[in-house]
């Protein structure tokens, strides 16, 4: 027994209600004990968030997907869950605080730690909630925290392994340093932008006035500059970090200073009777062609001068504390500042009295922001002479993604993950097939990052987060263990210990997902059913962050891949092909196309959209014109519950005798073979497409029309079929409105998302695809050639037809009442070739022509010089476009959306003025 639809289709009636019926019926869990396993887990979205474009684009896909194999009778498993988020997390608690004039230093460690929990028993389900909004059918049963008691067990059993194996060790390097978060971050969520800067030129003086004859040469050799000199020049972009400077570098084939190098050079910053004096060295770093061509070594504060000084034995001194402010403890550098001096003038020691007032940071500088210590130290270099020039300069500048401020590289004590051995597996695995990169194109990518990784810094300077398990004795001795217990026991009764202030980096816990989601590290049943996971999809762009990771860890300590596939897809860009940014106002909300579209259409959108890891272009239209397609699918249904067409009886196609019919099912069979096909090579949008045109072309524009007027038994159980087969092959893409038509067709034993995915044995009946062929395309042209000549789609015309004694003569015929019905044509005589071709404009279709008589319907001449007005504007906007596209200087110099609409464009023309010649020679 059907029921009845509403005339119009509100996705909003009809979606909460199915997803908390699926919810509640445990229609996501995984309870197929005896069928093959299938398992994806969620990129896990921050606790912090809400749902973005992004999410909405990665999660429609795992949805597609999941829903799809649930479908094929696997034992699906979709784990869902949430990262703590240590710095966006403590970030939004503070923030919170600082509202209600409170800040977490007021409280311990502890009770800020308790206060971040209760923020997440109150707002941290957001991304959650719209998560369901979305469709997706994920395993809530089983719902994950990286916080949660079995995953911090997880999270400390491999940090302690790591550590036992030498593969975690503490170490002082230089790291990005975020001075508003007081946090070191990763290169990964550092991003560099274009700033308005300058560039400082100084004189470095040699130590004891000491001169040389600086020389110059152009190209041909000849000498262009030759004077005596007493300094080095130096150009910096950041002045206030000249007081950790440990050597001055220049070019081993770099002749102009060639008699100074192993000379000492003095910093010009401070009491002169304290500068320190650094030598001058040779690297392969410095380019003689920029600037001066000598480079002052900061080792401390930055990343290419923190390879030359290691290189090099260089020292290297740490100028500023946790807010980029300058050091006001100068005296735990001052012996080791001072024994450098002492190096550098080849001496064994420096004297006390010199380690007693050497002073890294000057008084008058103390404790100034970076900013107000480059104004300071520029002004008193000027004010002695020493400054050559300042130029204007674009400099990229970094910054954090999180904390908004410029990076500050800096040296500290930090925790890290002897990164470049764990990758080893990954590159091998990734080399001989067991994990397959979709596209292939991103391989190069993982390669080149992977064989240059870097010690990967995993610890730090928060509250919130897995807490490193590590304690300090007295004498500075590290004991690492699961367990405060543990770790004195190690350390020996009576020993006093300090617990390590740090927590560890957000990713060094996400990388254990696809195995402590299942349980580990006890030996769960779970985990041996569902690890390895089945795939993975991610976007390109947590490549590094969290894939290669989970790779790393997953083959570490499982000992095999954590998946056979990982699907890298692109970013969702705004309509113009830009980045999506707050600043820019170009943001899309999902939640609101979701609220005028429904979900149905913007996952349709998504997948159909997304091909092979390309960006996509936001397009409204596109949504609405998917919500349009689930509204005709609504209306067809409402078609066959008018006819007495209903849910199907049988699995298997019905008997079908009709052309129609036979036709039908054989379409069915060829659109499913084409989404297993895209499915299996991760194609969404070849799958997505090939649903879309089975149902609003080939079942609600072709066969519905056919079968109208004559839905006998045969048919209604045909159509009740097909109707069926689309609900099925539609619910990856769009599960609501298929759920809820699945169940208006009449009672059903289970609900679709359980069903079983069509197996057809049917193949296509070519006698019968023949047939229906030619109907729809003497229909098809006719239609057309009536729209080129402007005849309203209602009037009805009359035609002669040619006969031959050919098979398309026979079904042209045979079918001729579908033919007549739907091209409103009515034939009016047979006559011969000459009588056929007078005064109509001809179709042919097989070897069979189809004269359609114009006389009296349409004035020929008008037409015809109608035809040719528009031709000749075609053509002529066409070749415009394709001068501008010849033009060097357009493509070079144009936006590139403009490039690609005079494209678009020049395609359109050509193509119209190629269809107004076809209509203009059918016209003689």
């Amino acid at each position: 027994m059907t029921s009845e639809l509403a005339k119009t289709f509100d996705p909003s009636a009809i979606e909460a209600r199915w997803y908390r019926h699926w919810e509640q019926s445990g229609a996501f869990r995984p309870e197929r004990p005896d069928a093959e396993p299938f398992t994806i887990v969620n990129p896990p979205p921050n606790v912090t968030g809400s749902l973005h474009i992004g999410h909405a684009l990665d999660n429609t896909l795992q949805d597609v997907v999941i829903r799809y194999e649930r479908l094929r009778g696997k034992d699906a498993l979709w784990v869902v869950g949430t990262d703590h988020a240590g710095i966006a997390t403590q970030m939004v608690v503070e923030r919170q605080m600082e509202l209600a004039q409170d800040k977490r230093t007021n409280y311990s460690r502890e009770a800020f730690v308790d206060k971040v929990w209760e923020w997440k028993a109150e707002s941290g389900g957001t991304i959650t909630r719209q998560l369901r909004r979305l469709g997706c059918s994920m395993d809530w049963s089983r719902e994950q925290f990286t916080m949660d008691p079995h995953f911090t067990k997880a999270v400390l059993k491999v940090f302690v392994d790591l550590y036992n194996q030498g593969l975690i060790y503490r170490d002082k390097r230089l790291v990005n340093w975020d001075p508003a978060l007081k946090t070191a971050i990763s290169d990964l969520e550092v991003e560099a932008r274009e700033v308005q800067g300058h560039m400082w030129h100084f004189k470095y003086p040699l130590a004891g006035g000491e001169t040389y004859t600086y020389v110059e040469r152009d190209e041909d050799g000849n000498v262009v500059l030759e004077e005596e000199r007493d300094y080095i020049s130096i150009a910096t972009t950041r002045p206030e970090t000249m007081l950790g400077d440990g050597a001055v570098a220049v070019h081993p084939g770099d002749a102009r200073y060639a008699p100074i190098v192993g000379k000492l050079c003095e910093i010009p910053v401070g009491p002169k009777e304290h500068r320190r004096l650094i030598p001058i060295i040779t690297d392969d770093y410095p380019d003689p062609d920029f600037g001066s061509g000598a480079v002052k070594i900061t080792g401390a504060h930055d990343e290419n001068d923190y390879g030359v000084a290691q290189r090099n034995g260089i020292p290297m001194y740490r100028l500023m504390d946790e807010v980029a402010a300058m050091r006001t403890d100068g005296a735990p550098y001052a012996e080791e500042a001072a024994k450098a001096l002492a190096i550098a003038r080849g001496e064994a020691t420096a004297t006390a009295a010199e380690i007693d007032t050497m002073n890294l940071v000057p008084d008058e500088y103390r404790g100034l922001d970076r900013y107000e210590a480059r104004l300071r130290v520029v002004a008193d270099i000027d004010a002695e002479g020493l400054m050559i020039m300042v130029e204007d300069k674009t400099i990229m500048q970094p910054f954090g993604d999180r904390g908004g401020v410029v990076i500050e590289p800096m040296l500290t004590d930090q925790w890290y993950v002897d990164a470049e051995k764990l990758a080893q597996g990954p590159m091998q695995a990734v080399r001989d097939g067991r994990i397959e990169i979709v596209p292939k194109t991103w391989e190069k990518t993982f390669f080149n990052w992977m064989e240059n990784i870097q010690p990967w810094c995993v610890s730090r300077q928060l509250w919130w987060g897995h807490r490193i398990p590590a304690w300090y004795g007295p004498d500075g001795a590290i004991y690492v263990a699961e367990s405060e217990k543990e770790a004195q026991a190690q350390a020996g009764a009576g020993v006093e210990l300090k617990r390590d202030e740090d927590v560890l980096d957000t990713w060094f816990s996400s990388a254990l997902w696809p195995f402590a989601t299942l349980g580990w590290p006890d030996e769960t049943e779970l985990l041996k059913r569902h690890y390895p996971n089945s795939l993975l999809i991610s976007g390109f762009d947590i490549l590094f962050f969290w894939d290669a990771r989970m790779m790393m860890q997953g083959m570490h300590f499982m000992g095999e891949v954590p998946w056979p596939r990982l699907y890298l897809h692109g970013l969702v860009r705004a309509d113009d092909g830009s980045k999506m940014s707050k600043s820019k106002g170009n943001v899309v909300d999902p939640l609101g196309l979701i609220d005028k579209y429904g979900a149905d259409a913007l996952r349709f959108f998504m997948a159909a959209m997304e091909s092979q890891g390309r960006d996509i272009k936001m397009d409204e239209k596109r949504v609405e014109g998917y919500r349009n397609f689930a509204t005709k699918l609504w209306n067809a249904t409402r078609f066959c519950q008018a006819n007495g067409i209903g849910a199907s009886q049988s699995i298997a196609p019905p008997a079908a005798t009709s052309a129609v019919n036979k036709w039908i099912i054989g379409e069915v069979a060829d659109t499913l073979a084409a989404i297993d096909k895209a499915m299996a090579e991760l194609r969404f949008d070849a799958a997505a497409n090939a649903i879309y045109h089975f149902v609003w072309d080939t079942f609600c524009d072709w066969y519905l029309e056919l079968i109208k007027g004559s839905i006998d038994d045969e048919t209604k159980a045909v159509a009740g079929w097909t109707l069926d087969q689309i609900l099925v092959m539609l619910h990856p893409f769009m599960p609501f409105i298929t759920e809820e038509l699945w169940h208006a067709q009449g009672a059903r034993p289970y609900d679709l998302i359980v069903a079983k995915w069509p197996e057809l044995e049917a193949a296509a009946d070519p006698a019968a695809k023949a047939e229906v062929e030619l109907i729809i395309e003497a229909v098809r042209q006719v239609r057309s050639t009536r729209n080129e000549m402007n005849i309203p789609p209602g009037k009805r015309m009359e035609c002669r037809i040619l006969p031959e004694s050919g098979e398309s003569a026979r079904l042209v015929m045979r079918n001729w009442h579908d033919i007549s019905k739907m091209a409103r044509i009515d034939l009016v005589e047979t006559r011969s070739a000459q009588a056929v071709t007078s005064g109509g404009v001809q179709i042919v279709v097989g070897d069979t022509t189809i004269a359609l008589q114009l006389e009296g319907v349409i004035d020929l001449d008008a037409e015809k010089a109608r035809l040719e007005k528009a031709l000749a504007a075609s053509e002529k906007e066409a070749k415009s476009l394709e001068g501008r596209l010849n033009n060097a200087n357009f493509i070079e110099r144009a936006k590139p959306e403009a490039v690609e609409k005079a494209r678009a464009d020049h395609a359109h023309h050509s193509a119209e003025a190629e269809r107004l010649k076809a209509a203009l020679a059918r016209l003689g």
